[in-house]
């Protein structure tokens, strides 16, 4: 295969316009050392079927025979790669996200299939890094849903029943300042509340004891001080005090919150982790190069695999 790789969206679309080009990329990104394995039980000795692109494993077992995208999130599509692949492209530079209707528009699918293809690419775009963060932290909280003045007025009545948070989903953030890289990173995840029983156990299951943890003045931070250095910013007084703040990760939600509302319109809490999945790969991948992020992400769609039913909370296979 050609080492030349895409740059820009027009070079990815001519770039992955032929099958056979899709196929040594795809088989590039999955056996660097050009070793092609059984995804079934691990057999290197497979022989190739160029008439119709596949691999047959020796060993007799079943799904003896596999193609690339076997063991992918790919899997079980029949959306051939020379869509899937500039799909990668689109949602993993495109800052503010991209919606299945557009998606859809563009690959000349539905907007069903464009809306499984971005959940089964946010799956690949979840980190598998679960080391734990070290240095200066900053912790904090947001909440994610539907403003009350643009809801229709029977929406108002059944949700906003309390404060502004009632009927919305709480999501938690942990940004890492000024990492290996040089530049900082973020973990968000949906949590069940803002107690102290809910956010502080996050914090010490995903921060080196003894780091310097940054957090505003919420009372479930209170008893950080005992493990952490533990600095605490009164929004009420002021939002900076030398290098005690939580802008940066105040930051990502204000990226976060652009994407939802400019592009998505509309998350269901069912769905929220995905969509910070895919909001956390663009940040802390935002110092590289257009070409440099699909590439971390084409490497990252194997050995996940999400299935429609699997998608819908489906729990039975529909006839």
């Amino acid at each position: 295969m050609n080492d030349t790789k895409p740059e820009t969206l027009v070079e990815a679309i001519k770039f992955f316009s032929d099958a056979d080009t899709c196929q040594e990329f795809m088989m590039a990104m999955r056996w660097p050392d050009g070793v092609v394995t059984c995804p079934n039980c691990g057999r290197a000795d497979v022989r190739y079927i160029s008439t119709r692109r596949l691999w047959e494993c020796k060993e007799k077992h079943a799904k003896r025979q596999f193609s690339v995208k076997v063991g992918s999130i790919f899997e079980d599509s029949p959306i051939g790669l020379d869509k899937w692949l500039p799909s990668l492209w689109l949602i993993a530079n495109d800052k503010n996200g991209i919606s299945s209707y557009e998606l859809a528009r563009a690959l000349g699918v539905t907007q069903t299939t464009a809306w499984f293809m971005l959940h089964r690419i946010r799956l690949a775009m979840q980190s598998d890094d679960y080391t734990k963060l070290d240095g200066i932290i900053e912790v904090d909280e947001t909440f994610i849903g539907g403003k009350a003045r643009f809801m229709h007025k029977a929406q108002r009545v059944d949700k906003i029943k309390g404060t502004g948070t009632v009927g919305k989903t709480a999501v938690m953030g942990l940004l890492e300042r000024h990492g290996p890289d040089g530049h900082s990173t973020v973990r968000a995840g949906v949590v069940a509340s803002r107690r102290r029983s809910t956010l502080s156990p996050q914090v010490r299951k995903n921060v080196t004891r003894g780091a310097v943890v940054y957090t505003d003045a919420l009372p479930s931070y209170a008893d950080l001080q005992a493990d952490y250095n533990h600095g605490v910013i009164d929004h009420a007084e002021k939002y900076v005090d030398g290098q005690i703040h939580t802008n940066g990760i105040e930051n990502f939600w204000s990226l976060l919150k652009r994407a939802i509302k400019g592009t998505y319109i509309s998350v269901e809490p069912f769905h929220l982790f995905r969509y910070l999945d895919e909001e956390t790969f663009r940040f802390n991948n935002r110092k590289a190069t257009d070409g440099e992020r699909f590439l971390r992400l084409a490497r990252s769609v194997t050995g996940k695999r999400l299935t429609y039913n699997e998608l819908i909370g489906a729990t039975t296979t529909p006839a």
